[in-house]
């Protein structure tokens, strides 16, 4: 007896459903609970102390709006709160490695049309972190997503862009002391390494 095709398409994505659960595992904030699409979480070192403090905006290149996705040098600074946004129909759950997500700053400032991270090179030597859109780089971003893997003592984030060879390459997202801060880049290399993050949850406490 033949199974209708819907019927089977079904099976095989319940399949690779469970599949994927049994791999990975969920994406959970320093309380241990998973984090979702529209929660509100603060980016932080995975070690306090020397590491420095949370993600935040800043201005480089002699630019008077702050585009720039640093790391605050502080270890008491929290930064700026984040949202995830999983692209299309999902179920909403973001497990580390497979997930591909949108990362969006909770507030945007005026200047730019966009809180959305994007993956831009703006005259600095290598990939970097910002937000913004067509208006502010035109075509000059990197088209691709986010994701979440787990590392030694947290998580690191990367970036797969869309079209890589071979297909599903991701880039560790590393920092390079700024002025300003510790600017986010993409990173495969030493002396860079990968920037070990925990998430917080940003409605427990105001920064």
């Amino acid at each position: 007896m033949k199974l209708p095709l819907i019927t089977l398409s079904f099976f095989l994505f319940s399949y690779q459903i469970t599949l994927s659960q049994d791999t990975d595992e969920q994406v959970k904030d320093t309380n241990g609970n998973p984090i979702f699409p529209g929660g509100k979480f603060y980016i932080m070192p995975a070690i306090f102390g020397s590491t420095g403090g949370g993600v935040r905006l800043g201005e480089t290149n002699n630019s008077s709006c702050p585009t720039t996705v640093l790391q605050d040098y502080s270890e008491v600074i929290k930064g700026l709160p984040v949202q995830f946004q999983i692209p299309g129909i999902s179920p909403g759950i973001i497990f580390t490695d497979i997930t591909r997500l949108n990362i969006v700053f909770v507030e945007k400032p005026e200047c730019v049309e966009s809180s959305k991270w994007v993956v831009i090179r703006d005259g600095f030597s290598s990939f970097s972190i910002g937000i913004g859109g067509v208006e502010e780089y035109g075509d000059g971003t990197l088209k691709g997503l986010f994701s979440i893997k787990k590392h030694v003592f947290g998580y690191k984030l990367v970036f797969c862009p869309r079209y890589t060879a071979p297909p599903g390459v991701c880039h560790d997202i590393g920092r390079y002391d700024d002025e300003n801060g510790r600017r986010l880049i993409l990173t495969d290399n030493e002396p860079f390494e990968p920037f070990e993050v925990v998430l917080v949850d940003a409605t427990e406490s105001s920064i």
